[in-house]
């Protein structure tokens, strides 16, 4: 089977709270994440909800990149999806965990559009 794209699902814990609670921080490292992917940045929009947490997405020609974030638990749940062979989803986890310094984490991988070959 060939997958049309990869889709990793992010679980981020013992993050930065004060670089999940910002929109220019959560908003660079999720554009950060997608040039580290080799992605080719469309569009973003991100939100910053009262008291707490940030939403918001990255469109990407390849998919889009979206996280969520509740800094007064230190966690971030991040969805990185691309298309193609080309791009680099791998690098842009790594990316995202540094730029949050998240101390755990976990990763679940999910090849989308399974196509006979």
């Amino acid at each position: 089977m060939k997958a049309l794209g990869r889709h990793l699902i992010l679980e981020l814990y013992g993050c930065s709270a004060a670089a999940l609670s910002s929109v220019p921080e959560v908003q660079a490292a999720m554009l950060k994440a997608a040039g580290a992917a080799g992605a080719t940045v469309i569009d973003s929009i991100f939100h910053h909800f009262k008291p707490h947490g940030v939403s918001g997405v990255v469109v990407i020609a390849e998919s889009h990149f979206a996280i969520h974030t509740w800094p007064e638990h230190r966690y971030a749940a991040v969805d990185l999806f691309t298309c193609g062979a080309g791009t680099r989803p791998w690098a842009a986890f790594r990316t995202v965990r540094r730029l949050f310094k998240a101390a755990h984490f976990s990763v679940t991988s999910i090849e989308r559009g399974l196509l006979p070959e």
